[in-house]
């Protein structure tokens, strides 16, 4: 058994990353499963309706981004360019508020005397002097003091250069086109899991009961359908608040004026996705872009993503999602942080839904065994 267990661990931490792609698979499966419900009232089969769904959603992504491409290109540049800019200007500006650390740890603050400045600055000058002066000498007097038999390292010529940055180029080159494949891989292993998980789910369904004892199916039944209503309803919030987060976000910052407003909004509609954490992650290059005109239009955006946040929190999603599984905040950011640290990027996209599936079937299962009943659900 300690032999089973252990290579069956290892066996999971080695497919950890298509074990998270399959469960988003799942998940996307179970939005798509609800819009095949659906089309099959109106005499849509399912074989036609899931990939119909699914395309439709894609087709509608890849035309979006080709008519805002232009725009979120060259946003884009202004992003990467003046992002660097904002965040010097936030650190002038919190040293200014501050003090600064250096003058702090010096003594040189603003109560210094101007003899002491022109001392710590004239010593300053003499220690680098001197320490350039070492150097130099070091260097002119490396290739004489060397000893017969020991070889000394030549500087290298311009071709030993070429050849070292092409060398490091390929590398990273080839570390990028890897991830890239990998990426594309899950994206189009997602999309085929929800087409045929959402034509027929009652096959994997039933296939998934037949791997736990007669006497538990029944109860397994129970939570893998109160799993499933209740994901299929968070995801299909979470894509309606994806792109009214981003549609808001953007007009604010176009109205407010801030550069680059448009990635922006994209950014901060994908964060979307991942509550708690997105939406902090996605205000932060705002708020440092709003830096680069006046700390005023700074604290200007900051005031705003909050109030789209509270906004969002206290009438976008209870408008859109009346039940769920109420999963406590500081649950949700301690699972969203594990899941960061161990499995990355796709932990972090997982955790929440992966959360609210384990409190549902741990209630149904408490609820079973005679403990109190579960706490009316409000929201995921």
């Amino acid at each position: 058994m300690v032999v089973g267990l252990a290579v069956a661990l290892l066996l999971f931490w080695q497919t950890r990353t298509l074990i998270l792609t399959v469960f988003l698979g799942v998940l996307f499966a179970l939005a798509v499963s609800a819009g095949a419900d659906r089309l099959q009232r109106w005499k849509i089969p399912r074989g036609v309706a899931a990939p119909l769904i699914v395309f439709a959603f894609v087709g509608l992504v890849a035309a979006f981004g080709s008519w805002i491409g232009p725009t979120v290109r060259e946003q884009t540049m202004e992003l990467r360019t003046k992002l660097p800019e904002a965040l010097e200007k936030l650190e002038a500006w919190v040293q200014d508020r501050g003090g600064g650390v250096i003058a702090t740890i010096t003594g040189l603050g603003d109560d210094a005397t101007p003899a002491a400045r022109v001392g710590a600055a004239t010593a300053d000058s003499a220690g680098r002097a001197a320490v350039d002066t070492g150097a130099a000498a070091a260097d002119s007097t490396r290739g004489t003091t060397a000893k017969p038999g020991v070889t000394t390292s030549a500087p290298k010529t311009l071709r030993d250069r070429l050849l070292a940055q092409i060398g490091g180029v390929g590398r990273y080159f080839l570390h990028a086109l890897g991830s890239t494949l990998a990426v594309l891989a899950g994206i189009v292993l997602v999309i085929f899991l929800a087409i045929y998980l959402a034509i027929d789910p009652s096959t994997y369904r039933r296939g998934l009961l037949h791997l736990v004892p007669q006497r538990v199916r029944g109860l397994t039944d129970e939570i893998l359908t109160a799993i499933a209503v209740t994901l299929r309803k968070w995801l299909v919030t979470q894509l309606i608040a994806m792109i009214v987060i981003g549609a808001v976000s953007t007009v604010v910052l176009m109205a407010l004026k801030v550069r680059a407003a448009v990635p922006l909004g994209i950014l901060a509609g994908l964060l979307e996705f991942v509550p708690t954490v997105g939406p902090i992650l996605s205000s932060l290059p705002a708020i440092a872009m709003g830096f680069v005109d006046s700390p005023e239009k700074a604290l200007a955006v900051a005031v705003a993503y909050v109030g789209i946040q509270f906004l969002e929190n206290h009438l976008l999603i209870p408008l859109l999602m009346k039940q769920g599984v109420n999963v406590p905040p500081a649950l949700t950011i301690v699972m969203q942080a594990l899941m960061a640290i161990i499995f990355g990027i796709l932990g972090l996209l997982v955790a929440v839904p992966l959360l609210a599936a384990i409190m549902i079937a741990t209630r149904i299962i408490t609820g079973h065994e005679g403990a109190p009943a579960a706490i009316p659900a409000t929201k995921v």
